[in-house]
């Protein structure tokens, strides 16, 4: 049995167009995926499901060993990701011929994950053998200080009280924003029913730095900002 790595993309992007194959930093921007999972060493083989040929190409050129053609159903707006990624699995498993144990979802537009990112929530996932591990980072604002819920009346409240009030963002329970850079997921599970979180599901913490989700030309520029410097500093 095998650990696969999955990278999703599709070609219609919306917020940053031709997102998927826009240089940043020098790679075209899923480059920077594909090369942190193959470079992590904790892969047999790392696939890339897509609709859009370009895509694929370039993801042929930076190492991919799997191009998945994504069906076009599974590649509109409303489509959800998961299915896509257990249709990708599907096709690995078929040429394979054996089964996948385990995989990691990486995101595509999460190139400022370093592969201790990686590496970390693979080892989180192994220690706990749990069914999933998701990454993230310590929200900016609190449900029990700084987020506010509308009621029906017009008036707003916390969106979680506790019996003591918080008055200071410190002494609020710590909260965790999920960023979508890494999720590890045991295959099996996934296979019976398409989610990534369930009761037993793990937390690996990531820098807010290497947090990064592209989905607006300016997080297009704070992700180069970021790589340029990091890189030009290595």
């Amino acid at each position: 049995m095998s650990r696969v790595a999955v990278i999703c993309a599709r070609g219609g992007s919306k917020g940053v167009p031709g997102k998927n194959v826009r240089m940043l930093a020098g790679r075209p921007l899923i480059s920077w995926t594909i090369g942190q999972a193959l470079d992590c060493g904790l892969f047999d083989h790392v696939a890339v499901s897509s609709d859009a040929a370009d895509i694929l190409d370039v993801s042929k050129d930076a190492g991919a060993g799997f191009l998945v053609h994504r069906p076009s159903a599974l590649a509109t707006d409303e489509a959800s990701v998961l299915p896509a990624v257990e249709h990708c699995l599907c096709v690995v498993e078929d040429s394979l011929e054996s089964p996948i144990s385990s995989f990691a979802l990486l995101q595509a537009t999460s190139p400022t994950r370093d592969l201790a990112d990686i590496r970390g929530a693979v080892q989180l996932f192994d220690k706990h053998r749990c069914s999933s591990v998701i990454s993230g980072n310590v929200a900016k604002a609190s449900p029990y200080f700084s987020l506010v819920e509308e009621k029906a009346e017009g008036t707003i409240e916390l969106s979680k009280v506790l019996n003591a009030p918080i008055v200071r963002r410190q002494d609020a329970p710590k909260c965790f924003e999920i960023n979508g850079s890494v999720y590890i997921v045991d295959r099996a599970k996934f296979h019976l029913e398409q989610r990534t979180i369930w009761p037993d599901t793990r937390l690996f913490e990531m820098s807010e730095e290497n947090s990064v989700d592209i989905d607006t030309p300016l997080d297009f520029k704070i992700a180069e900002m970021i790589m340029n410097d990091r890189y030009r500093n290595a």
